[in-house]
């Protein structure tokens, strides 16, 4: 009798468990984000910082047309690696629920909040057949009442709070970095400096201003904003990692 590969019919749908107890197609999607462009966070006892790639994936387009970083709250940023067009339905969810939020209490959403909301409709797309999971890890980044978050959305619809993470084709170099140079001491420069020099680990070029974006909150502000053009192209410059 012949037998054909591991996956063969166990990955035609997402109800369906290998024998080993696995879901193929969350694997499948998992891929996705290890393909993706590069992002880096971390927090420190002042600042939640939030780095991440662009790539020029032709002559022709407007770099400044392109974004990474996305507001979603005064209070909250995100980012994501994998399927932009699965990334941007799920920052645009998170937007929704945030404004809820307010509207409903009328005060921020703790940044946890969001973000299990997000993974609650993460996972459900994880257990109903005709549809196939979000091909997208997002990373949030904010300040709340609780102090400031760094939290990262799974493929399955767990999440993790970390102190500092990448995601994306850099990770395994990125987060090399991190773990031998992070420091929760931190302040503002210090940060995003770390989060520049673990992103320049994870590729072979130096970085510029037209393919970077930066994002922050600080835990005096509690607003979280992106860097313009002149502030990123500053740090890159006073950081060195654009050789």
């Amino acid at each position: 009798m012949a037998f054909g590969p591991p996956a063969l019919g166990y990955d035609r749908a997402i109800t369906v468990f290998s024998p080993d107890g696995k879901l193929y197609q969350v694997e499948y999607a998992a891929e996705n984000v290890r393909k993706g462009w590069t992002t880096v966070a971390l927090k420190t006892d002042e600042i939640g910082v939030l780095v991440a790639e662009k790539r020029k994936i032709s002559s022709l387009i407007d770099m400044a047309s392109i974004n990474k970083i996305f507001l979603v709250d005064s209070h909250m940023g995100a980012s994501f690696a994998g399927l932009a067009a699965d990334g941007r339905i799920l920052i645009d969810y998170a937007r929704r629920e945030a404004l809820n939020y307010r509207f409903i209490y009328d005060e921020p959403a703790d940044v946890e909040y969001v973000v299990k909301s997000v993974c609650d409709v993460k996972q459900l797309y994880t257990q109903h057949a005709g549809v196939r999971p979000f091909g997208v890890s997002l990373i949030f980044v904010g300040r709340d009442k609780r102090g400031i978050h760094v939290f990262k959305t799974e493929i399955n619809g767990y999440y993790f709070a970390y102190l500092a993470l990448a995601v994306g084709s850099g990770e395994q170099p990125a987060m090399e970095y991190l773990e031998k140079n992070y420091d929760r001491k931190l302040g503002k420069e210090g940060a995003v400096e770390l989060a520049l020099k673990a992103l320049r680990a994870s590729t072979e070029e130096g970085l510029s201003p037209d393919l970077v974006e930066v994002g922050l909150v600080t835990l005096e502000e509690g607003v979280f904003r992106k860097l313009t053009y002149e502030e990123t192209a500053d740090f890159i410059l006073k950081t060195g990692v654009n050789r």
